[in-house]
């Protein structure tokens, strides 16, 4: 596909040159896709060509279609409107590109020149609760992103930094050692991590009791949230674990034993993986080392109180904590350690940051803290920052206990995807092992494709029923669109047509043909802008556009009934080529697709 724009640019070129006798540079010649209510493929605007041609930009293009329909046979016809050039391009031409795309499927490497040596950090749970809807879209995008970086060549390494320590762990364990009274998971029937946000939710409710008492004493709010006996315990036995002591530790260790367990059950679930775990409690202590060094190159400064900053107002930010004033560290402080471990792990030369927007600010002191000390992989740091996803009641909170569980979200999509499925009649011939696979893989397509196929930068609105639809822009639907194909070619291989074929005679194509191959044709470009941005979105967009195309060819050509032999096969290579498509596209994504539905 890029090879025929390069050549449609020099014809372009050549015609300029001819007619006008100036020469323009290709550099100059921007193509774009031509709209759908115009004949034709691509469009050369004329717009900025007037002052050089000295002519109007209806006439540059008239003068320019003439020439190349009467000189170049890769243009067949063309039409103009306004200063827009609409160039058809020869039946015999995408033939040729069609070829091309079989000799180089949609799957193998595409070199962008950019980084080749990535960490992408994502997930980064915490150990006081489960896995919401906003971490599903953090895991979801931060394993596409590694997937279509990995499609471009680089070495990609998913990298998942757990938050296991910290107040927000020690709330927990607090609320645990008070009104736990022995409690397991297997005592409760209840998985590891939510049995920890059970207690989370619970430490803030008898938090917020006690504040509310002090206030009603007479103390004033913002004294009341730090004076609360529960608050203060709390960060007793955040000390006391950074001390060591054995019980504390102990109990640190048995509920992330318990969490650890219930994440896992999650990952799997829901179709993420990991080549590398980093923990906080493996990493803070690296990061006070670092603090420390920075206190002894002159970058950061202790207050009176022994607390120690770093000043970043000439950077536009402002001064920012790094250690307590009682020698505990603070999330930058575990961060500055975590860099350092990853780059001695990998050298990368691009350390992707999936982190909500929410974080932009702490991102910007972290990268600009590195600047400081003078670290070599500070440039490299790239933060993906998303839009956080809200609900039609509103924003979620976890320490009130009103987020999205994740668990049960993904139970909600795969039932709602089975009772779509059944309303469709599409299970015939499926075995209950086969329908309940099926079902996991629609509902769950959809959760995903619906996460992300908005751009990761902007704020979303999540309706688990529109997700689910079989119809419109859905995972669903590409995924069917996946399995019609494969039916026609399980039909294709019983009547011995072969996707192979050759089809050097064939010169002529319905127009929904041409469409379909000039969608397969844009894979590779689909992905090197994906790769480039960080968006998964653009796949998504791509897989749909394939997936609508393609079923706008099968209403408007009839595969089997094709009299024309060597046409038949073409429609059935164009099929494989297409599943092909979609399966590598929605592999992008995370996202499998049936071979029957």
């Amino acid at each position: 596909m890029q090879q025929l724009e390069q050549t449609l640019k020099a014809a372009l070129g050549a015609a300029i040159t001819h007619v006008f006798g100036t020469e323009v540079p290709a550099a100059q010649l921007t193509l774009q896709p031509t709209r759908k209510e115009f004949a034709g493929q691509f469009t050369l605007v004329t717009f900025p060509f007037t002052k050089a041609l000295g002519k109007g930009p209806e006439q540059i293009g008239q003068a320019v279609g003439e020439w190349l329909v009467a000189n170049e046979p890769l243009v067949s016809g063309y039409n103009v409107v306004k200063g827009f050039l609409n160039l058809e391009i020869a039946d015999a031409e995408w033939v040729n590109v069609f070829n091309a795309l079989r000799q180089a499927p949609a799957g193998a490497p595409i070199p962008t020149g950019g980084p080749q040596n990535v960490v992408v950090e994502y997930s980064s749970p915490n150990t006081n609760k489960p896995l919401h809807l906003g971490h599903l879209r953090n895991n979801f995008l931060g394993y596409s992103v590694a997937e279509i970086l990995k499609a471009t060549g680089a070495t990609v390494t998913k990298a998942n930094l757990v938050n296991d320590r910290g107040i927000h762990i020690c709330k927990s364990m607090l609320a645990y050692q008070q009104y736990g009274h022995g409690e397991t998971p297997q005592s409760a029937g209840i998985k590891g991590d939510h049995l920890a946000g059970k207690y989370y939710v619970l430490f803030e409710k008898h938090y917020r009791e006690q504040v509310r008492q002090l206030e009603a004493e007479g103390v004033l709010p913002d004294v009341a949230k730090r004076q609360a006996p529960m608050m203060l315990e709390a960060q007793d036995m955040l000390r006391a674990w950074e001390a060591g002591d054995e019980e504390v530790v102990s109990l640190w260790r048995q509920m992330n034993g318990w969490v650890y367990e219930g994440f896992d059950a999650t990952y799997q679930n829901i179709g993420v993986d990991f080549d590398k775990y980093y923990y906080e409690s493996g990493t803070y202590l690296l990061g006070k080392e670092r603090v420390e060094e920075g206190l002894q190159k002159g970058v950061f400064f202790k207050k009176e109180d022994g607390s120690v900053w770093v000043d970043l107002k000439e950077e536009g930010l402002d001064e920012k904590l790094l250690l307590r004033a009682d020698g505990t560290s603070v999330y930058i402080t575990q961060d500055l350690g975590t860099a350092e471990l990853k780059y001695q792990d990998f050298g990368y030369d691009l350390s992707v940051y999936v982190i909500a927007d929410e974080q932009n600010y702490h991102m910007q002191v972290l990268k600009a803290v590195l600047k400081k000390l003078g670290k070599p992989y500070a440039d490299a740091i790239y933060h993906l920052s998303y839009g956080m996803v809200d609900l039609p009641s509103g924003k979620m909170k976890s320490r009130e206990g009103t987020v999205v569980d994740a668990d049960e979200l993904v139970r909600e999509v795969v039932e709602a995807a089975k009772a779509a499925t059944l309303e469709k009649g599409k299970t015939e011939g499926l075995s209950d092992d086969e329908l309940g696979q099926l079902y996991h893989m629609l509902g769950l397509g959809a959760l995903k494709y619906y996460l992300l196929k908005v751009d990761p930068r902007k704020r979303m609105l999540f309706n688990p029923e529109e997700s689910v639809k079989l119809e419109g822009d859905t995972g669903p639907f590409i995924q069917y669109s996946h399995a019609r194909i494969a039916a026609i070619m399980r039909k294709a291989a019983e009547m011995g047509i072969s996707s192979d074929a050759d089809l050097s005679t064939l010169t002529e194509l319905p127009a929904a043909a041409r469409e379909m191959v000039q969608e397969l044709g844009r894979y590779q470009s689909v992905v090197q802008e994906a790769a480039r941005t960080f968006s998964p979105a653009v796949v998504a967009q791509y897989a749909y556009e394939v997936a609508r195309a393609y079923n706008r060819f099968y209403a408007e050509v009839r595969i089997f009934l094709e009299p024309n032999e060597t046409t038949r096969a073409f429609y059935v290579a164009l099929s494989a080529q297409t599943g092909q498509t979609i399966k590598a596209s929605m592999g992008l994504l995370g996202i499998q697709v049936p071979e029957r539905m």
